[in-house]
This record gives structure tokens, C-alpha cells and sequence, in this order.
């Protein structure tokens, strides 16, 4: 009889032991993929800041050929207003006063 509790004990002893084990084994698991993780996630933002600064120049000179050809653009619409004022300002002004004070 005291053989056969020694070896219930002895088998509860060597399930705990492997139980402690697994559970050991699963959290040095978890460490592991948070750390791989966090290595994916490094390896990504610098492959990204890598592609943005070699992007980068392209991407600002095509922004300044755009802001050039708007402000190309807006300074021919400003030349012809004013163009048109000049030639047209004193009937407009006439033509605006007549109204206000006719209304």
C-alpha cells in the first residue's frame, strides 16, 4: 500500500514538474514572439523611412513643378483682371454706384 502512494505521489510530482515545464515553455513562447514582433515592426519603419527618404526629393520636385504651374496660372488670371479693370474699371465702378443707389 505504501508502495502504491509513493508511486501516486512520485507520478503527481513528475506531472507538476511537467506542467511547470509547459507553462515555462509558453510564456518563454510569448517573450519570443512579442520580441520577434517588435523586430518585424523596427525592420518595417526603417524600410519605410528608407523609401520615403529616397522618395522624398522626387515627391517635393514634382510639388514644386505643380506650385509653379499654379502659380503660373494664377498670375496670367491676375494679369487679364487687371487688364480688364483698367480698360473696364470706370464703367463698372459707374454701373455698381448706379445700382446701389437706384435699388
Amino acid at each position: 500500500m505504501k508502495d502504491m502512494i509513493k508511486e501516486i505521489v512520485d507520478i503527481d510530482r513528475e506531472a507538476q514538474q511537467i506542467t511547470d515545464a509547459a507553462q515555462q515553455k509558453k510564456l518563454s513562447s510569448a517573450e519570443e514572439v512579442a520580441k520577434r514582433r517588435e523586430e518585424i515592426r523596427a525592420q518595417y519603419l526603417d524600410r519605410a523611412r528608407k523609401r520615403i527618404a529616397k522618395n522624398e526629393p522626387a515627391e517635393r520636385a514634382s510639388a514644386e513643378k505643380e506650385w509653379e504651374k499654379t502659380e503660373t496660372h494664377y498670375a496670367a488670371v491676375r494679369e487679364k483682371l487687371e487688364a480688364d479693370y483698367q480698360k473696364n474699371g470706370d464703367q463698372w465702378i459707374k454701373e455698381l454706384v448706379s445700382r446701389v443707389l437706384g435699388a
